[in-house]
């Protein structure tokens, strides 16, 4: 009557059923075929590679010559993580993001460290840097050896802390014309300092604010003497 639908019989439904399987599963091969043919395919071989980055530290050729050996696929399969991770092994790349583009290139901006001081760790003789993140990274020291940089010493977990607390007490001593050469952290948490001109600090143990307070104080006792 009327407003009623046809039934399919059982048989055609199960055709109709089995067509659909089978359509899917010649779409999925052929998909999968799409797949490994552009993964393959010399059209989509990385053909430039462009470096967005102001260099101060590092030349093109360097990084160039450091990371493309590392890389490894074509446009579609190259691992950007690991295209990252070639760059970023690089001395003084502090940072990479590597980015496709359409149909055979890719983009790597780049950011360098810049150094805020040497970095001494007890439990390793090799002299590293730290950055203005107060992050720890190895780098030919040589490379800043005309920049007079101040020296942090002490466990790695313990930079960013030392570097922000190095720039607290050189603004406690700005007024009396001195400033921390020399910034140490020992295992037991004392710190010392050692300044410009030659004389040493025991600053002993405690908060940041608490280290502070002690320049504060000294600063304002030698000011006063020589006032």
């Amino acid at each position: 009557g009327k407003g009623t639908a046809a039934v399919l019989p059982p048989d055609v439904r199960l055709m109709n059923g089995v067509a659909a399987v089978i359509i899917g599963a010649v779409l999925l091969v052929l998909t999968w075929q799409a797949v490994k043919w552009a993964t393959r395919s010399p059209v989509f071989t990385v053909r430039a590679i462009a470096l967005d980055a102001v260099l101060e530290r590092s030349s093109v050729a360097g990084v160039r010559a450091n990371a493309l050996p590392r890389l490894q696929g074509n446009f579609f399969s190259i691992d950007l993580d690991a295209a990252r991770a070639a760059f970023e092994s690089v001395p003084w790349v502090r940072k990479a993001v590597v980015r496709r583009v359409w149909p055979n290139r890719l983009t790597v901006s780049l950011e360098e460290h810049q150094a805020a001081a040497l970095w001494q760790n007890d439990g390793q003789r090799k002299e590293r840097l730290v950055n203005t993140h107060g992050e720890v990274f190895s780098a030919n020291v040589k490379d800043v050896a005309d920049e007079s940089l101040p020296t942090l010493a002490g466990s790695d977990a313990a930079s960013a802390q030392m570097l922000a607390l190095h720039q607290r007490l050189n603004a406690s001593l700005a007024s009396i014309g001195q400033q921390v050469q020399t910034l140490r952290l020992s295992s037991r948490g004392s710190w010392h300092a050692e300044l410009a001109g030659g004389a040493r600090l025991e600053l002993g143990r405690g908060a940041d604010e608490e280290v502070v307070a002690r320049v504060e104080r000294l600063a304002r006792t030698f000011d006063g003497v020589n006032a």
